[in-house]
């Protein structure tokens, strides 16, 4: 343990100080008996040497290869992490097992949906989200071929991840505002991942669900139709959180920030250096089109990413809306115990999104 440097005995004397003043004294008559010749380090050097931080390892998941990740990707492959002393190789883990692997401490900083962590989080799940680096609805609603017009979804399947996910909540959104209940008027398929939505749109398993760029570019190629664009709304959505243990923050806060100046330093590199993060989005997506590359980061990069990530209650009003009609915990639980806003606002008092 680290003693603070004022720390005094029962009675009130500082005898680390005392401690610290006679070697301060010795050393400075050693100095000038002829003691060591080596000079004392410039100040400078010794400051720099103590602000690099001391590599640390960290289990870092994400749930979907897509677009919303980009500043994970760039942040291990521009070495931002490294810079920051993070040692890590982000493993893909789906929304409902990379909560369960946070929540076992498996996992130390998971990244997925919101929706899914305040669900969490109202059953007794101690986590905390530290930034939101996905803050509105990146979907765009697709209908199969032959449904033109909102009316022809009556009586169709609709397919989400898993019931109670971002897309879920998402996809009741967009559902609602083209004047369909979902509850009524179609039926919700929990289909998996947004890639496993995509197969499944293409299958005619389902004949609807929301689509992430460039994935709409995919499905539009085979004569599906975009009814909605939710992401043109710009409505506050907890599309992508960044979260971890609360003892985690707690015990391990300056790590925690470290991983928070990472991420934020990835955003700013993701917006200034268009080349290179598009041949991270090449390397991750393993997609080789130009124009789906060039769309994706023209989406993610000019109005999805903010680079400050700061988490907001309004992010999560959709989800409590839609959760909360069927779970009271939900529909009861006080947002303010989920939120911690300072990792991000330490960024920006640092001006980390300037640079």
């Amino acid at each position: 343990m680290v003693l603070p440097f004022w720390h005094s005995d029962s009675a009130g004397r500082c005898p680390l100080r005392r401690a610290i003043t006679v070697a301060v004294v010795l050393g400075l008559l050693a100095a000038g008996c002829g003691g060591s010749s080596t000079p004392a380090p410039p100040a400078s050097a010794t400051a720099a040497a103590s602000a690099k931080p001391s590599p640390v390892a960290l289990k870092v998941s994400y749930s979907n290869t897509i677009g919303d990740y980009l500043p994970l990707f760039i942040a291990k492959d521009a070495a931002i992490f490294a810079e920051n002393g993070i040692e890590t190789d982000p493993v893909m883990i789906a929304s409902a097992q990379g909560i369960a692997a946070v929540v076992a401490g498996e996992v130390n900083v998971a990244m997925l949906g919101g929706s899914e962590i305040l669900s969490a989080a109202a059953q007794g799940a101690d986590l905390v989200i530290v930034a939101v680096i996905g803050n509105t609805y990146p979907f765009i609603f697709e209908a199969a071929p032959g449904i033109k017009t909102p009316a022809d979804l009556k009586g169709k399947k609709i397919g989400v991840s898993t019931v109670g996910s971002s897309s879920d909540i998402a996809t009741r959104v967009a559902l609602r505002k083209l004047g369909i209940d979902p509850e009524k008027d179609v039926t919700i398929v929990a289909v998996g991942s947004a890639e496993q939505r995509t197969a499944a749109m293409l299958s005619g398993a389902i004949q609807g669900g929301v689509t992430l760029v460039p994935d709409n570019l995919l499905v539009e190629e085979k004569g599906f139709t975009p009814l909605f664009n939710l992401a043109e709304l710009k409505l506050p959505a907890a599309q992508t959180v960044v979260t971890m243990q609360r003892s985690f923050l707690t015990s391990r806060r300056d790590v925690a920030q470290r991983v928070v100046d990472s991420l934020v330093g990835a955003i700013v590199r993701e917006q200034k250096d268009r080349p290179f993060a598009i041949a991270t989005l090449k390397k991750w997506l393993k997609v080789d089109d130009q124009k789906k590359l060039d769309a994706t980061y023209d989406f993610y990069a000019k109005s999805f990413h903010m680079p400050l990530p700061y988490p907001k209650a309004e992010q999560f009003a959709d989800s409590k809306t839609q959760l909360g009609a069927t779970n009271a915990k939900v529909r009861d639980y006080d947002l303010s115990k989920l939120l911690d806003e300072s990792l991000v606002k330490s960024a920006a008092d640092r001006g980390l999104d300037k640079k």
